[in-house]
């Protein structure tokens, strides 16, 4: 794509498989398969979107998918701050998202994650509900893998964006499905321009008098593949570590003590709150009861990281976390 195109949209895909071990491109594979097939030529010559890969250079299978999908920008990131190249890290993921948007051209920029498959239509819909005044827009998030366990990652990490979708202002859309109208992230770049944090960016956003709202029918449905519970657990606890570090940071002494002492008490607190939800939702209240168990031993492990990051204050490798399940039992992987 030339520099002088200017594409409706940027897509940023991050890849986000590397949380408990090597990044590969497994996941990436499909996720551009689904995109490319609604990244049109318009009549000006243009594209209706760009789509974007930030990797780091441990990243196994990049040059295959340079070669299958010539079209991406594959955006080799050197010089990471929040990365070491050891294992149970994630704060990585939100570095390499803004280099991205760093890079990206489009009017809109939006943000998938390699593990999500998006609709066929999935960019259309962006674009028109960009029409509309709302500075961020959050796609619903399904699951496309009906194995216990992926039921039980998801719903940890989505159930809040399972459709239907509430209409009208909300509080945060997830960083798996998202996109920001370019102007409204510039004004507020310093927020973002070392590293994503997508509570930090929503909440500047509503700061500043901004909407930000829902597109149900834009669809992207997780695809995890090879699941297996223990990598599960550790990555649920990693997730708690470092959202309770980066709380832990911006506290002071006497509140991230008390956040410390009332961790034990997260898992029952986030299972209600998951279980209010599903039965609110109702379509896949069967799924979320089998799935139970399984969501409650992922549950306490990110409660017992979580209780790890208040203690000792330390993030993985440094960087910022995202997600606040206890906010709303939502993204938090």
């Amino acid at each position: 794509m030339s520099n002088t195109q200017t594409p409706a949209v940027s897509v940023i895909v991050a890849i986000v498989s590397d949380t408990t071990g090597q990044a590969n491109t497994a996941h990436l594979e499909p996720c551009l398969a689904a995109l490319m097939k609604q990244v049109q030529p318009s009549e000006s010559g243009t594209s209706n979107a760009e789509v974007i890969v930030p990797y780091h250079p441990n990243v196994r299978g990049i040059e295959e998918m340079q070669v299958r999908f010539p079209s991406v920008r594959f955006l080799k990131i050197v010089d990471l701050k929040t990365y070491t190249g050891r294992g149970n890290s994630r704060e990585h993921h939100d570095e390499l998202r803004s280099r991205g948007m760093l890079a990206a051209n489009g009017a809109i920029v939006a943000l998938i994650e390699d593990h999500g498959i998006p609709s066929d239509d999935w960019l259309e819909r962006l674009i028109e509900a960009h029409r509309g005044p709302a500075a961020g827009v959050g796609g619903a998030i399904e699951n496309g893998v009906t194995r216990p366990l992926n039921w039980a990652v998801y719903f940890c990490d989505f159930l809040r964006f399972q459709r239907p979708l509430p209409e009208g202002a909300v509080a945060n859309i997830s960083d798996a499905n998202a996109s920001y109208k370019r102007v409204d992230l510039d004004a507020i770049r310093p927020v973002w321009q070392d590293v994503f944090d997508e509570f930090t960016i929503n909440g500047a956003l509503r700061a500043r008098g901004e909407v930000l709202a829902f597109a149900p029918e834009a669809v992207l449905t997780q695809h995890r593949q090879g699941l297996r519970l223990v990598p599960a657990l550790t990555e649920r606890f990693v997730w708690g570590r470092s959202f309770g570090a980066s709380r832990a940071k911006l506290a002071g002494t006497a509140h991230r003590l008390s956040r410390a002492i009332l961790a034990p008490a997260l898992p029952v607190v986030i299972l209600v709150r998951m279980t209010v939800m599903a039965w609110k939702k109702k379509r896949t209240w069967g799924a979320f009861a089998k799935a139970l168990p399984l969501t409650a031993s992922l549950v306490l492990s990110w409660s017992c990281g979580e209780f790890v990051g208040y203690l000792s204050g330390r993030q993985s490798s440094g960087g910022v976390a995202t997600g606040d399940l206890l906010a709303g039992a939502g993204k938090a992987g």
